[in-house]
């Protein structure tokens, strides 16, 4: 059992379950407030999100270790749409330096499974990071107009 792959496999895992959580709480409150469609992406995210905890989980337990069930932090409520995207766009860009460094050190331990595993979800976080900056700027550019294009 590699200890030290675990450890990295299980720290993703936490930073997962916490954007899991943080993109949900994201989902309810713009479909509450009438911005299905950003609702609707968001929850897609989120479901993406969770595939990645479940196949993190089910190679810690290959590994031997233990899936820890603990998110990284609380989730953030009540922003509005421009500071919730800039929340996401941090989390992402951090995702993808984890997992930039996590490959290295998995490839270093001569996993190379669990390399592989860090890769795929890299190209995944670097998809959703484009996702909320192309948002964000079209949120900072446009205004109004565009925000009132994600309203159902």
């Amino acid at each position: 059992m590699n200890e030290k792959v675990i450890g990295l496999l299980n720290d993703a895992r936490m930073r997962e379950l916490h954007v899991i959580s943080q993109y949900m709480v994201q989902h309810y409150e713009w479909d509450d407030t009438g911005y299905s469609k950003l609702a609707a992406s968001i929850k897609q995210i989120a479901i993406q999100e969770m595939k990645h905890a479940e196949r993190l989980a089910e190679r810690i337990l290959f590994l031997g270790g233990t899936p820890t069930t603990k998110p990284s932090d609380e989730a953030k409520k009540g922003l509005g749409i421009a500071e919730h995207l800039r929340v996401n766009i941090a989390l992402e860009a951090d995702a993808i330096n984890m997992y930039n460094e996590s490959a290295k050190v998995c490839a270093q331990e001569l996993d190379n499974i669990s390399k592989d595993l860090f890769e795929e979800l890299l190209a995944a976080e670097e998809s959703h990071l484009d996702q909320f900056q192309r948002t964000l700027d079209h949120v900072e550019k446009l205004g109004d107009s565009y925000v009132a294009t994600l309203i159902d």
